[in-house]
């Protein structure tokens, strides 16, 4: 009988740990019965009693998993150690809010016993999520579409059933600075999309900060391409050809006597923020990829598990 294993990474989700797992129980005992299944639970720093509901599941039921993480590492990592402790045929990766609906898991187990790999979710409404989150969501993935050359749609994330080699393709890349979105398309593998209706969160609020979403960006596009040093040389040239004319009017009308009519300082300190601006983008995108070596090179874990609090 095939196995299939659910990862589940969380923060500070006290109250969905219960009903994500009444609800998967539910799919299983409905649906497919004909597999049996694991819940690997991952517990990413949280700052209340997700750890102890998960213990408590894991005491009750032999089928649950606890990897509880030393701090909080992010969602990133906290899918890599899921993954890392999942024994089954296949993975699926989901939220413990319930906006991923589990009983889409089934509709994903048929599209892999056909023989695809990647099956993943296609976000196509979400419910009462606000008009400039969505459209900024819209920018971002296609200009990290444009920059990386890859192309990743907009409302495709971490819900999707895994194959065993998928899975097996993405731990081994030890990367600690990830962005996982990017790693689907690196490792390949058949794939195919299956829509759904993101429902609200069943209890709470999301973590994810302003912050948290703007790293998570310039970490999908500084990890998947180094096209933005590229375009820092083209911005430098661009600015660069306009400024060998004007030193060339300059010069040419300062040899005709007509110095007075040369531009003073205001100009010049225009010019100079201008070329001061663009040279500060261009060191701070080469001082994060400088930065992710650094991080790299260290060859330091990308977590460490806190063993007594966890059930493996």
């Amino acid at each position: 009988m095939k196995k299939i294993s659910i990862c589940v990474p969380a923060y500070s989700e006290e109250d969905n740990i219960q009903a994500l797992y009444t609800e998967l129980t539910k799919v299983w005992q409905k649906d497919l019965s004909g597999y049996t299944y694991e819940i690997v639970f991952v517990n990413d720093g949280s700052k209340d009693n997700t750890l102890s509901k998960m213990q408590e599941l894991g005491r009750r039921d032999e089928r649950v998993k606890v990897i509880d993480l030393s701090k909080n590492y992010g969602k990133e990592i906290a899918m890599l150690a899921g993954l890392d402790h999942c024994s089954g045929d296949a993975a699926v990766i989901m939220d413990s809010d319930l906006q991923h609906p589990p009983e889409l898991i089934s509709k994903m187990v048929e599209l892999w016993e056909l023989g695809y790999q990647d099956v993943y979710g296609r976000r196509v409404v979400r419910k009462k999520e606000p008009w400039l989150k969505i459209k900024l969501s819209q920018i971002y993935y296609k200009l990290l579409s444009f920059i990386s050359q890859t192309k990743i749609e907009n409302g495709i994330g971490d819900f999707r059933l895994l194959d065993r080699e998928c899975i097996n393709a993405l731990i081994a890349i030890r990367d600690k600075e990830r962005y996982t979105k990017g790693l689907y398309n690196l490792i390949g593998y058949k794939k195919v999309s299956i829509d759904f209706i993101a429902n609200e969160r069943f209890s709470g609020e999301t973590k994810w900060t302003f912050k948290d979403l703007f790293k998570l960006a310039l970490d999908g596009i500084t990890s998947s391409s180094v096209k933005p040093l590229k375009l820092a040389i083209y911005a430098g040239f661009l600015m660069l050809i306009p400024a060998f004319f004007y030193f060339i009017y300059t010069f040419v009308r300062a040899l005709s006597g007509k110095t007075a009519d040369v531009p003073g300082y205001s100009s010049l300190m225009i010019v100079i923020l201008i070329l001061g601006g663009i040279q500060l983008i261009s060191i701070g995108i080469l001082g994060e990829y400088i930065g992710k070596i650094f991080v790299e090179t260290k060859k330091q874990p990308p977590y460490f598990i806190n063993k007594k609090n966890s059930k493996l």
